[in-house]
């Protein structure tokens, strides 16, 4: 810990720091773990990051030649120029550390700069995994007392994106004293790693794998991170989907160009939902500004799953360049409206059936922040069809688990 960290803690007991209340002990916090600069350059993840995750299809079984075969697909389906950059290897690959300590990977990632200098041949980044704790949620090496080590080693093999995932380190935060003692373990362990970033000069996405803990959106930015999760891990259910995603109402204040709230990586393509209830995903996922992780194999997709993942006008969504994350405008009983604003004026709109019978929902001018007599032009971002004037509200009927999503423009 840096000295004006160690004063300042000092000069606040512990006792002090819970009389102060949960927001004071938090800004606090904050402001004791940021520095002048703290964040990376606004051009890291000034829009939500997109690329490919390997554990929500692959999990232990990924290996050199299998994210080779995920780059090579992310080219050649059209991915890539769709706006998916980074190609990211979660928990696994860690192998043991050398006599001077310094990570190695496993036999299953023989030559990890190899495998990155292949990656940005075809214009990808590489992304990897590790944790502030002493084991990863894998139990393999995580970085606890090597974040320097890690970082310099992650830079020299050319590596672009880290997933920080909290798991083991939440054993160490339960030998605190205080709950706002366990919090300040954390902010801290997180600041190591970006401080140990900064250093080596390469410019890395930070992702922030702490689960929604301590309402990181309120002290992520300040620490460095490019985005963080809101919420445990999602799965390939549409009943998990729908929670996680209807989770973030009320957290898009915290998000915007450089920081993004996260709600975890998508399903989409997995099997596990309907191609009506994946198209809700994916819309959902872009309207919240969140990143676009694709969790699938890429190399096997079938003609609906690649026309929802490479839709450029519902990606234009989550891409814009306002960075304002959609709100819920509209609510009764199973049917919602949630609307963003886009740098242009207009408004990305969904209407979401989350019902098990199809039914009309109506998304008034109003509610999206326009006069009532306001003419405006309607279009289907699925449909890639124009539907003409509209004054008031727009009214569809919409499947159940489905959606429908617009572009409203005065």
């Amino acid at each position: 810990m840096n000295p004006i960290r160690r004063a300042a803690l000092r000069a606040l007991p512990r006792v002090q720091l819970r009389a102060l209340g949960t927001a004071f002990a938090l800004l606090f916090l904050v402001l004791c773990f940021s520095s002048a600069g703290s964040a990376q350059s606004p051009q890291v993840a000034a829009t939500p990051p997109m690329g490919w995750l390997s554990w929500n299809h692959f999990a232990r079984k990924i290996d050199d030649a299998t994210v080779r075969a995920q780059a090579d697909a992310m080219v050649s389906t059209g991915m890539r120029d769709a706006g998916y950059v980074y190609i990211n290897i979660d928990d696994t690959w860690e192998g043991d550390r050398d006599a001077q300590g310094a990570i190695q990977s496993n036999s299953k990632f023989p030559d990890m700069k190899a495998l990155a200098d292949y990656v940005h041949s075809k214009g990808l980044k590489l992304g990897i995994y590790s944790s502030p704790g002493a084991k990863t949620c894998a139990g393999f090496e995580g970085s606890l007392n090597h974040e320097d080590q890690d970082a310099q080693t992650y830079a020299n093999w050319g590596i672009d994106y880290l997933k920080y995932d909290l798991c083991s380190f939440r054993d160490v935060m339960k030998t605190a004293a205080t709950p706002e003692a366990a919090q300040h373990m954390m902010v801290d362990a997180y600041a190591k790693m970006r401080d140990a970033i900064k250093k080596t000069g390469r410019p890395m996405v930070y992702s922030f794998c702490e689960y929604g803990d301590g309402a990181v959106w309120q002290w992520g930015p300040a620490v460095g991170a490019n985005l963080w999760r809101t919420t445990g891990d999602i799965n390939d259910h549409y009943a998990r989907m729908e929670t996680i995603g209807f989770e973030q109402a009320g957290l898009a204040k915290y998000a915007g160009p450089g920081h993004w709230n996260d709600p975890d990586m998508l399903e989409v393509g997995n099997g596990g939902m309907t191609t009506n209830e994946y198209r809700s995903h994916f819309s959902f996922w872009c309207l919240l500004a969140a990143p676009l992780i694709a969790g699938n194999d890429i190399r096997n997709m079938t003609p609906e799953i690649h026309e929802i993942l490479t839709n450029k006008e519902v990606i234009a969504v989550d891409q814009d360049p306002l960075g304002m994350e959609g709100r819920r405008v509209w609510k009764d009983g199973d049917l919602e409206v949630w609307a963003k604003q886009m740098k242009d004026g207009s408004r990305a709109v969904i209407l979401f059936n989350r019902g098990k019978a199809d039914a009309e929902i109506s998304a008034a001018w109003q509610d999206l922040g326009y006069p009532a007599h306001v003419s405006a032009n309607v279009r289907d971002l699925w449909a890639k069809k124009d539907l003409g004037k509209t004054t008031g509200k727009f009214t569809a009927n919409v499947a159940a688990h489905g959606v429908v999503m617009l572009r409203v423009t005065p």
